[in-house]
Order: structure tokens, then sequence, then C-alpha cells
């Protein structure tokens, strides 16, 4: 198969459903109006809410929802074969993710800038919204910890990418200080930012970094055995662990100073700097393609999965989630997105396009696992590489990282520089999601605090400092911060499931202003119905593989799950009555 026939077939569908579909449910479905006024506007306080150009919106958003997620979750789920994850992301994204994420950030701005959690109680009853703050706050509370996790693995096993990560926060504050404090427009700062971001990424090569051991921990009886009796095997081994703890606690500390800032000083100029960053990507990757057209060496459909993997149907769908739909996003869209939108009309743009974007980067994700690191390594090193679920998902970024070094390579930009290149996306965007996430979950704890009247959790330092804590732990416990994976596809079921619910809110709303209802019914049932099997059988495997931990959060988050059904479906009786 072609790499490029499936390039350009997947950047066509995204094409025409942005102009087709996304036009259609804009004017018929949502009815977008021009002259609305926006919270941005309404509430505007120069910290949350504030009236933001479309543009720059959408590189917030964009790369806030656009993190590991959408190259981790296909670098997985080729194991299955490149053709179900393709078909998954592309009409994935087309009629369920962008529909989904355009919805939550029309719903939210049409409710005073609300965040989902809040809305339910509106539309539902106050039962399900602090059911659903619950839900929320699991799934952030696993989003945080797996992605500052997958970053300290990036950073350990890319010391060139440490430069250029850290330097580009310098950069991003100099860009707000220039667009909010000087008036400079935004197209000359964030040219001339991209341009020393890839100054740094070419000097990164020159110095690497690498943090000193800390913590100085014991090898495990794990690693000892893992080493094969080599003593200085299994201190290198625990000296990794050691740094990996190291950069999880500086990753907590840089979040929680991120998470309280204005987001017109570092979020919003480091978010639009960074989307430029994702384009050149795609158009590297996708140049890439292009020039060398790669053979697709991974099979279609993966008739020998290894005895570890779990069927496709319905994990896929769980696997790959950001990439093709994704609760998450309804968090970003409507707590902070919601919150800076200028105009209601922009909500098509940054809403429906941005999923789009996340679909493109999810595509590239496939393409460079099946096709450039197939390259990287040969057919059998790719069989090798995937032998077993385990490989399959501690080595995903290695896969991405190793397959864009071979595609930038084929147009002519050196190995190290490409790989050092592909590493800084996947941190950059990783972190951008966790700096995102983090804020959201202060709302999330302090909305609770509202709910139960305890106002000490309502300040906004020690809400973030309650965050920062809980996901710090958490991402930690998990054998020194090296199990942090088990976790995602905990994160994948309680992903979708947030996914499906929201469509479910979103459905109650379009009920009651007597509005067609099929663009978010069908979606919905069929995210529900692949979340609760999903649930179900990953239980079952906590059980037999005795698993307490992720037993309990499961079950937690699955009662939850049935909870808020029979909420939502006494709410569409209560509609249906009322409309009656």
């Amino acid at each position: 198969m072609s790499a490029i026939a499936l390039l350009v077939t997947g950047f066509s569908a995204f094409i025409t459903g942005y102009l087709v579909y996304s036009r259609y449910i804009a004017k018929r479905i949502y009815r977008l109006d021009p002259d609305f006024v926006t919270p941005a506007h309404q509430f505007e306080d120069g910290v949350d809410f504030v009236p933001t150009n479309r543009h720059v919106l959408f590189g917030h958003h964009f790369t806030s929802v656009a993190g590991a997620a959408p190259i981790v979750g296909p670098a997985i789920g080729v194991i299955w074969g490149w053709l179900p994850a393709f078909l998954w992301v592309v009409l994935g994204t087309i009629f369920a993710g962008a529909v989904h994420d355009f919805g939550t950030l029309w719903l939210s701005v049409r409710h005073r800038g609300n965040s989902i959690g809040t809305l339910t109680e509106e539309i539902v009853g106050p039962r399900a919204r602090v059911l659903f703050l619950l839900l929320i706050f699991f799934l952030l509370l696993m989003v945080n910890a797996v992605f500052a996790v997958i970053i300290a693995n990036l950073f350990l096993a890319n010391p060139g990418a440490v430069l250029p990560v850290w330097g580009s926060l310098v950069v991003a504050l100099v860009v707000g200080l220039l667009i909010y404090r000087t008036g400079a427009g935004i197209l000359a700062p964030s040219i001339g930012a991209l341009l020393v971001l890839y100054g740094l990424i070419w000097l990164g090569q020159y110095v690497p970094f690498t943090l000193p051991d800390f913590f100085g921990l014991a090898p495990t009886g794990a690693q000892i055995s893992a080493a094969s009796g080599d003593p200085a095997a299994a201190a290198q081994a625990a000296a990794n662990d050691g740094r990996r703890i190291s950069w999880i606690l500086i990753l907590f500390a840089y979040t929680f100073v991120a998470s309280v800032l204005p987001v017109w000083l570092l979020l919003q100029p480091r978010d639009y700097v960074n989307g430029h960053q994702l384009f050149v990507a795609l158009g590297i990757i996708s140049l890439g393609v292009l020039v060398t057209n790669p053979p697709v060496l991974a099979p279609a459909v993966n008739l020998a999965l290894p005895s570890d993997a779990p069927s496709w149907f319905p994990l896929l769908f769980i696997t790959i989630a950001c990439g093709a739909i994704s609760g998450f996003h309804g968090l970003v869209a409507s707590g902070t997105s919601s919150k800076q939108l200028d105009r209601e009309t922009d909500a098509r743009y940054v809403g429906y396009g941005g999923a789009l974007g996340e679909g493109a980067l999810a595509l590239t994700s496939i393409l460079a696992t099946t096709a450039g690191f197939a390259l990287y390594v040969g057919a059998e090193g790719w069989q090798e590489h995937y032998a077993s679920w385990s490989s399959a998902s501690t080595g995903a970024t290695t896969a991405f990282v190793n397959g864009v070094g071979v595609l930038a390579e084929g147009i002519g930009i050196p190995h190290a520089v490409a790989t050092i290149f592909a590493a800084v996306v996947v941190i950059s965007f990783a972190a951008t999601t966790l700096d995102t996430s983090v804020r959201l979950q202060r709302y999330i704890i302090a909305e609770l605090g509202a709910e139960y009247g305890i106002k000490m959790i309502q300040n906004r330092w020690l809400a973030t400092f309650i965050a920062v804590t809980s996901c710090g732990l958490l991402a930690l416990g998990l054998d020194r911060g090296a199990g942090g994976m088990r976790l995602w596809p905990l994160f994948g079921t309680t992903n979708q499931l947030l996914a499906g619910l929201s469509l479910l809110i979103l459905t109650l709303f379009l009920l009651r202003l007597r509005r067609p209802i099929w663009i978010t019914v069908v979606p919905m049932g069929f995210l529900l119905f692949m979340t609760t099997w999903a649930m179900v059988l990953n239980l079952l495997r906590f059980v037999r593989e005795s698993q307490t931990m992720l037993l309990v959060v499961g079950g937690g988050i699955f009662a939850l799950e049935l909870w808020l059904l029979f909420e939502g479906a006494a709410a569409v009786r209560r509609v249906r009555s009322a409309r009656t």
C-alpha cells in the first residue's frame, strides 16, 4: 500500500468535512449568531475571560487538545493493522470528534462560558453535576499523570530535546508581552519565535542535557532480572528511575506556576507558537511521505496478533481516543476556549477545525509508524517491535520519533536533527496539554469546593496545589513513574465515556431547542456502547492480574458511568414530556 494514497485520501476527507459537513452544522443545527455577545466580552477579566484573535485562539485550542495522545494512541493502535486505525481516525474525526468539539464549545458559549460539568446541572440535574465533576476529576488526574511520565521518558531518551523545550517557554513569555503589552501584532513575533525555536533544536544536538541522579535509587528485583545479572546495567536502570522522578517533580512544579498565570502571558502565546510548529511538523511529515513514498510495510489487518493483545473490537476505539474523538476536548472547549472566543461564528473554525487538525496529526502518526518506522527497522523489525502489547505500548513514542526521523531525512534534514525535532513536537504538545489540564483541574476542584461549601479549596493557589500534588502522587506511585503507561487503557475508556456523556448533554440541549439531534445521537450511542464494553473487559483483566489500584479506580468510574446514564435517561424523558 502506498503511503501517499493514505495521506491524500485522509487529507481530502478532512477538507471535505470542514467545507461541507461543518458548514451544514453551523447553519442548520447550531445556528451560529455573529451578533451574540460571547462570555469573553460579557465577563472580561484579563485572566481567564479574554477576547482573543481567532487565529491565536485556534493555536491555543489546537495545541491544548493535540497533546501526546493523538500520537501515542495511533502508534499503539496500528498493532491491529493500519486499515482499522486509518478508518477510525478519518471517519471518527469528521462525524464524531469534530461534531463533539464544535458542539461543546458552542454549548459553553451559550451558557456564560460554564464548563461541561457545570452545564450538567442546568441540563440534566444537580446530582448529575457532582457525578460529572468527579468523573472529570478522575480523567484529568490520569491525563496529567500519564503525560508527565511520557514527557519525563522522552527527556531521558532524547537529551537533545531538553534545551529547545525549556527555551520555548522563555520565547513564549516574550511573545505574550510583545503582543499584549506593546501592540506588536501577532505575525512577526510568532514567526520570530518559530525561528528561535528551530535554532534551539539545531543547537540541541550539540548541547544534550541529562539530569544528575538526585535520588540514588537502588535497583529493583525486576531491573536486576532484566539486566541478566549485570550490576552496571541494573544500576543504570535505577539511575534512570531517579532522573524520571526528578523530571516529573520539575514538570509539576512548572505546571503549578503556568496554571495560575494569566492565560495571555504564557498559555496563549506558547500554544500559538506550538500551533505553528505543529503545522510545520505536519508539513515535514507530509512532504517526506510525498518525496520518499515509503511503502506501508505493516499489515492492513494484523491476523497474527500477539497473545497478550486484546481484540480490536472494541479496544481500537478506546486505544485511539484523541485523534478520533476525545472527551478531554470538551473540557478544553468549555473550560478555557469558550472564555476566549471573540465571536460565536469563530466556534466553527476553532472547534471543528481544531479537531480536524488533531485528526491530521493522528493520520501522520499512523504513516510515521507503519511506513517511516517500518522502513527504519524493516518489516521483520516492525513485527518484532509489535510482538507484544506491552512492547507496542511502551515503545509508541519511540516508533513515532524514529519514523519521523526517516521521513524528514528523505527531504534532506539530518537524522539527528529530525529525531530531536520529532521529540520536541511530542513533548511540546504533551506539555501544552499538561498546562491546560492542570488549569482545568483547578477549576473542577474549585467547583467541587463551591458545591460542598469548602471555601479553602476555591482559592486558585490551593486548588492548583491539590491538583499537582494528586497527579504527582499517582504518576510516581506506579513503579517509580515507569509504570505510568499502565493507566493508558483506563484513560482511554474514561476519555471516551466522557465524550459520550458530553454528546448526551448536547443532545438534550438540542432537544429543548427542537432541533435535529441525529448528528449527536449516532456518535453518542456508538461511543457509550463501546466504552461500556471496553470498561467491563478492562475490569475483568484487572481482576485476573490482581491490579488492585486500577480495579478500584476503574470500578469507581464504571459506577459513575452507570449512574450518569440513568440520570441522562431520566432527563430525556423530562424533556420529551415538557415538549409534549
